[in-house]
């Protein structure tokens, strides 16, 4: 099993949950977090005014999922296909347990 961690821009979700749909991937988990990246925030304008200044973090968004290994390459291409911008990581997961049922690892997802 693997996880694959997505950090996307929020126009992005929909398409990429979509997508991941008709392959048949129901687990998805979308948490709102904020950070830069290496690349600098686009200038905002100040309260009232003409002022303008570059907020040190944006929101975005990731995406986590957990699948078995042969969708690793067809998840990279739909959220590859579906963002803008952002990063993929993927890591090893060595056991997964479902509380209610008890079930392990692929059973489990």
């Amino acid at each position: 099993m693997i996880r694959i961690e997505a950090i996307v821009g929020q126009g992005d979700i929909g398409a990429i949950s979509n997508s991941l749909k008709k392959i048949h991937v129901g687990g998805i988990t979308i948490m709102k977090v904020r950070g830069r990246g290496k690349n600098l925030n686009p200038q905002i304008h100040a309260a009232k005014g003409t002022e303008m200044f570059t907020p040190e973090f944006s929101d975005k968004f990731i995406i986590q999922v957990i699948v078995m290994e042969q969708y690793e390459n067809d998840i990279i291409h739909i959220i590859r296909n579906n963002a803008k911008i952002g990063k993929i990581f993927i890591s090893t997961i060595n056991r997964a347990v479902d509380i209610a049922s008890g079930n392990e690892n692929e059973k489990a997802i």
